[in-house]
């Protein structure tokens, strides 16, 4: 073979590599605006007015006959969305492994998520329990599709790469959730003007996540590629059954599962801020719906940024300690939080955008550095539990906002529990020797990492 043929060859491979990693960018593209506009900005907020829309005279709703406060039932709802998704990442993660046919199964979480979030137009009057419905449908869903997302990371990306790939995707992922949030502030704001009320808007912003999920989930369908994998004609366990042997697997690779647990804990507080905070926003401190958006908005620019940012920072650094400092970051602003005055608008921004600068970044590295540490041929099995904790599918930082607040019936003691996140978080990380994680897991140790 001459030497033209194989440069040929090489530059063939390169562009559709290229090509391929701009279409896995398009799913962060879609879905991320769910979780800016439902999760993070609307349906916190919505929700929570709809269960006390239907509380009784004491402030408590009655979901299947057991008592909640209406304050909690969102909290609750996105815990009870993660008891969901153990049973099913699992089984989808070592069917995607032994089939390689992850597509398929992306696009079936995808158009599900989508359809429930699209359905969310129709959450009003005092149909909390539809909404906590739709919540745990769209959340297990989003999971799902996550797993098998991420899953290719380590496929279309060669290790040097994969730092700035995996924070590209989540700078497109924040690029989106900001286009979507100019368009979703000018409905809400001028509602009046558009002849409809204000809750018909919101709805209107929920339903219009779900119709953008879905019609830019068509450009990673088109683009990625499905590949035949080692693990391919072994039959999938089912829920518990395949998690545990998952985790099993994962005891032959004792620093990647050391590296999983620490990532677990510190993205359970990460996703419990975004999932909770316009919550703390508007019930705690009085802020406006237009100002929570507008905070959001300003998080959302930020980290665009924050995560190409990090990236930079990774390559001199390590990816490692880049997330180390991250995690101090989180601490402060949470502590700063607390701390916040009721109907300040300004002091809000100041820590929207302390979160902004270090919310991508955190996240985006979390992923690159775990793809070095996934054995070959078992990327999507392996993510399934990565997943858990991500997104906003953590249960025990909701749980414990909840029963916080449900005790002690303080948003500001909610919020400052979430620091044990992090700090714990912190410690277990210093502990692992990445470098040693990757050469165990059986691949090849970037220069710096």
């Amino acid at each position: 073979m001459g030497t033209e043929t194989v440069r040929a060859q090489v530059t063939d491979e390169v562009t559709e590599r290229r090509r391929e990693q701009r279409g896995w960018y398009f799913y962060d593209w879609a879905c991320s605006v769910y979780s800016t506009s439902v999760l993070t900005v609307f349906l916190g907020p919505y929700l929570t007015s709809v269960a006390k829309h239907a509380a009784d005279a004491d402030g408590f709703v009655h979901p299947l006959g057991i008592p909640v406060r209406a304050g909690s039932f969102f909290a609750y709802a996105v815990s009870a969305s993660v008891i969901v998704s153990i049973f099913v990442m699992p089984m989808a993660g070592a069917a995607a492994d032994r089939t390689g046919r992850k597509k398929p199964l992306l696009a079936l979480c995808a158009y599900l998520g989508a359809a429930a979030t699209t359905g969310m137009f129709f959450l009003d009057g005092d149909r909390y329990l539809l909404g906590g419905l739709l919540l745990i449908v769209a959340n297990a869903s989003v999971a799902v599709s996550m797993v098998l997302y991420n899953s290719y990371l380590p496929q279309i990306a060669p290790p040097e790469e994969r730092d700035a790939v995996s924070s590209r995707g989540w700078a497109f992922g924040y690029a989106a959730g900001s286009l979507m949030l100019v368009v979703n502030l000018v409905l809400y704001s001028a509602h009046d003007s558009f002849g409809v009320s204000e809750s018909t808007a919101v709805r209107i912003c929920l339903a219009s996540a779900g119709i953008w999920w879905g019609a830019f989930t068509l450009v990673p369908l088109k683009r990625l590629r499905d590949r035949p994998t080692a693990s391919a004609g072994q039959a999938p366990g089912h829920g518990w059954r395949q998690l545990a042997a998952t985790v099993r697997d994962m005891r032959g690779k004792p620093l990647t599962l050391a590296f999983l647990f620490a990532y677990l804990v510190y993205n359970d507080g990460i996703q419990t801020v975004i999932s909770q905070a316009s919550v703390y926003g508007s019930e705690e401190l009085g802020l406006s719906q237009s100002t929570l958006i507008v905070a959001v908005l300003l998080v959302q620019v930020l980290a665009v940024g924050g995560a190409l940012g990090m990236g930079r920072l990774a390559r001199t650094y390590g990816a490692k300690r880049t997330i180390l400092g991250s995690l101090v970051a989180w601490t402060v602003t949470l502590g700063a939080g607390y701390f916040l005055p009721a109907g300040a608008p300004v002091w809000f921004f100041v820590l929207a955008a302390g979160i902004g600068l270090v919310l991508g970044g955190s996240q985006a590295l979390s992923r690159s550095l775990f793809s070095h540490l996934v054995p070959s041929g078992k990327e999507a099995e392996y993510f399934s539990a990565y997943e858990m904790s991500d997104r906003g599918m953590s249960w025990l930082g909701p749980l414990l906002f909840g029963l916080t607040y449900q005790l002690t019936g303080s948003y500001r003691d909610a919020i400052i529990s979430l620091v044990a996140f992090f700090v714990i978080g912190f410690v277990l990380l210093a502990r692992v020797p990445v470098r040693q994680a990757v050469h165990d897991a059986g691949n090849p140790v970037p220069d710096r990492i």
